[in-house]
């Protein structure tokens, strides 16, 4: 669909909305053009010539420093700020908020129970005083209204290899929850970061991932990622995770691998590779094994100009997210750039060129950086994004310097 054609379909389409014509919206062939009709409107002047992102309007806003955003298998939107959770419907219509002190990351299971971390106060210190601990809260019935709070994983007591150590007073009050994410069969994977971290120890280090199973009972961690020097499968200042399984639920099943993405946002930290893939292996006599994905360091120039693993590619890189669909692309926001980036599962910067096109590379999609003298509201620009999600070809952005939720859509998507 060329540019002129797109401009006089989307004045038909922006007609019919303001005449109310519901009728005319129910024999819509086009369920793509349906969907944009629920979720939003595309400024046709924004649409780009060649391959892009476009904004679907309208942003959500209303939140205050907006961190992270999920849109669940019961396809609500989930977004946690200042004031805790807040869930939404695909409008971004809000009729609810959980109060969830600290409250940082969220995920959703495929039973539909929904996971955020947060902090909570307990009389764990000297003469019964109260210290500040990190919480992953376990929630179900998020949907309907009335929330319940069926479990809270507390540090130091969730992890299993604490069960015999002592409270370590303001060492354990400085680990954080960082990041939330689940396998197909509902195991959590809980990333964590702290100041102790001896690999020689009897207990964990504190960088690293724990595991879950759906009852809440800590089954594993993630052995073997190195938690204070930087490699192809390090674990230092972790600030997000995600898996190979997220909503929508699917009729041809999800993805069972428990391979997952992570990044690494400590900026007092020199490390080279701050987004890994780490694939695991399950052997039945070996155990599980968590090892690096080095053939991301085979650059194919002839498919892509930037990489994945290339050194120092990001700066601080707060969330990522992988999608579900066959395409399985990844996608990174940065706060130290201001911007989303987008590869390919095969580390490639970009999306695939549009059949016919001629093209043989890869096409850079990615985009963000501060705006035109440092305006970070425009529609293409960001403030220190710290969230991102994927669902149904809609990538979704928690732009927490701007107090918003961004959408955008391929553009190839749309014809």
């Amino acid at each position: 669909m060329n540019v002129k054609a797109i401009h006089i379909f989307f004045g038909i389409a922006i007609s019919l909305l303001f005449t109310s014509c519901s009728a005319l919206f129910g024999n819509k062939e086009d369920e793509q053009v349906n969907e944009i009709f629920v979720q939003g409107a595309i400024d046709p002047n924004l649409i780009p010539q060649t391959v892009g992102y476009v904004p679907v309007y309208p942003f959500f806003q209303g939140f205050s420093n907006p961190i992270d955003v999920f849109v669940g298998y019961d396809e609500l939107v989930y977004v946690v700020d200042d004031n805790g959770l807040n869930i939404l419907d695909q409008k971004g219509t809000k009729y609810q908020n959980i109060p969830i002190p600290g409250a940082t990351d969220v995920t959703q299971d495929r039973r539909l129970h929904t996971y955020v971390c947060g902090r909570v106060e307990l009389p764990r210190g000297a003469g019964g005083a109260l210290v500040n601990l990190p919480a992953v809260y376990h929630l179900m019935n998020t949907a309907t209204g009335n929330y319940v709070i069926v479990d809270t994983l507390i540090h130091p007591d969730c992890d299993a290899s604490r069960g015999a150590t002592a409270f370590r007073g303001t060492d354990d009050e400085k680990v954080q929850f960082t990041g939330l994410a689940t396998l197909h069969d509902n195991t959590l994977y809980v990333s964590r970061t702290g100041p102790r971290n001896d690999p020689n120890a009897f207990f964990r280090p504190d960088n690293g991932i724990l595991l879950f199973d759906a009852d809440g009972l800590n089954v594993g961690f993630a052995n073997g990622l190195t938690p204070n020097s930087p490699s192809l499968k390090s674990a230092m200042g972790i600030s997000a995770i995600a898996t190979l399984a997220a909503p929508p639920q699917r009729q041809q099943g999800i993805n069972t691998g428990k391979s997952f993405m992570l990044t690494q946002a400590d900026a007092t930290l020199n490390i080279e590779y701050r987004t890994l893939h780490i694939t695991v292996s399950d052997d039945p006599d070996a155990g599980t094994s968590y090892n690096e994905t080095s053939s991301l360091l085979n650059y194919d120039y002839s498919k892509g100009d930037r990489f994945l693993y290339q050194p120092f590619r990001f700066k601080n890189p707060e969330d990522c997210f992988i999608a579900p669909d066959a395409l399985q692309y990844s996608f990174i926001v940065d706060s130290g750039t201001d911007s989303l980036y987008i590869f390919t599962n095969q580390g490639i910067e970009g999306v695939n060129p549009p059949a016919n096109s001629g093209l043989k590379k890869q096409v850079a999609v990615s985009f963000g950086g501060p705006g035109i003298d440092g305006n970070s509201g425009g529609p293409f620009s960001f403030k220190d994004p710290s969230g991102v999600c994927y669902f149904r070809r809609m990538i979704f952005v928690a732009d927490k310097g701007n107090n918003r939720i961004c959408r955008y859509m391929l553009s190839t998507d749309l014809q």
